[in-house]
């Protein structure tokens, strides 16, 4: 509860604000692949309206993803993941909401009024309103969306071992990162990393990554590549 409180703005009077629309939520409690356990308060988007505007949040292909591995190994690049921590919870809300704390809130917030202020899990619009801010993030950064595949970033960069160009690439699967470049923790930790709060020990080379296993293994002519596996 500790982590969304900062995504929720406790009103003086107690009275929500004209134009904002009651909203609610719930626990949810799971188990992920790697056996952790997690928690979450999430909205209860499904009982909003619908948005009027468009709420389309694009991931990255399996494709795109393969085809970036191919691309690392091929000119000797480094391949680094990043997860970002509360990742929607970063993003502003467009949506006008706001709840009633219930006993799951801390006791100074049981039954007050609270205008949610950002993207919380749930929300019709929450992926959008990530997506979108992430986006912008990125774009600042220098990088360019690729043409064919919209959650693949590029940049225009020069190896320093040979003085080579070359485009380094940022792919974006929601908060699951894949940076191809000759310096990727750099990307990663101190460009992404000082707009959004990363998670601690996730930058490295990919073990796994969109559900599957991933692999650096040596061919038979002692060139490395890139392997995927449902293992």
């Amino acid at each position: 509860m500790g982590t969304i409180l900062p995504a929720l703005d406790l009103t003086e009077d107690n009275v929500p604000p004209p134009g904002y629309t009651r909203s609610s939520g719930h626990l949810i409690f799971d188990v992920k692949m790697d056996f952790t356990h997690k928690a979450r308060w999430v909205k209860d988007g499904h009982l909003t309206p619908d948005p009027d505007t468009s709420n389309f949040a694009g991931v990255v292909s399996r494709e795109s993803v393969r085809i970036a591995l191919t691309y690392a190994a091929l000119n000797n690049l480094d391949a680094f993941v990043g997860d970002i921590k509360s990742a929607y919870l970063q993003a502003p809300s467009s949506e006008k909401h706001y709840i009633i704390c219930g006993n799951e809130f801390p006791l100074e917030w049981q039954g007050r009024v609270a205008v949610i202020r950002r993207a919380l899990y749930g929300g019709k619009c929450a992926g959008s309103d990530y997506w979108k801010h992430m986006r912008s993030c990125v774009e600042h950064l220098g990088f360019e969306s690729c043409k064919g595949d919209q959650d693949v970033w590029m940049r225009e960069a020069i190896h320093p071992k040979d003085g080579s160009e070359y485009w380094e690439y940022v792919l974006l699967y929601v908060d699951d990162y894949l940076s191809c470049s000759h310096r990727p923790r750099e990307v990663l930790e101190r460009e992404i990393g000082k707009y959004w709060t990363m998670k601690k020990d996730s930058i490295g080379p990919p073990t796994i990554y969109l559900g599957n296993k991933v692999s650096n293994v040596p061919l038979a002519n002692g060139i490395k590549s890139w392997s995927f596996s449902s293992s």
